[in-house]
């Protein structure tokens, strides 16, 4: 008999920093006002920087799956963490669409010049969420550009 193995289920994140020269309250206030969240991510419905809070997004659907995440903050410390729970997809859907179950960690940290900015989206399961964790990767990296130049504009 021969041992054929099988690639273990791979669980990974995504993490993205970045320096900002703004009080961690500007950021803050670009992470927690739902005008602004729907400028350089996607508007949220429901959304309040209070734990135990559920909101949504809303994104391109793809078969059984209509394109909503559900999400809902765990925490909130003003001006230093925000983290909530990413849920989305269709456990029928495979790429694009496949069921998602992370959780976004946003944390602002005030140093000389100004604040550094880390997000962690993690709990992506490798291969289920291939799709996700690939263009998600890239896409948090941009998200957190427009974060910036939104607060950098005064908006």
């Amino acid at each position: 008999m021969t041992d054929i193995a099988v690639p273990a289920d791979t669980t990974k994140e995504i993490v993205v920093e970045e320096l900002f020269p703004y009080a961690p309250e500007t950021l803050w206030r670009m992470l927690t006002t739902p005008e602004l969240i729907g400028r350089w991510l996607m508007e949220p419905t429901g959304f309040a920087p209070v734990a135990g809070t559920r909101f949504t997004f809303q994104t391109t659907p793809a078969g059984p799956w209509d394109g909503t995440i559900n999400c809902e903050v765990l925490e909130a410390v003003p001006n230093e963490r925000l983290r909530f729970s990413w849920y989305g997809g269709d456990d029928a859907n495979q790429g694009y669409g496949s069921r998602l179950e992370t959780i976004v960690t946003w944390t602002l940290a005030r140093v000389a010049g100004g604040t550094r900015l880390r997000l962690v989206h993690s709990g992506f399961h490798l291969p289920r969420n291939e799709t996700a964790y690939t263009r998600m990767s890239a896409g948090w990296t941009d998200v957190v550009g427009r974060i910036g130049n939104l607060a950098g504009s005064g908006n």
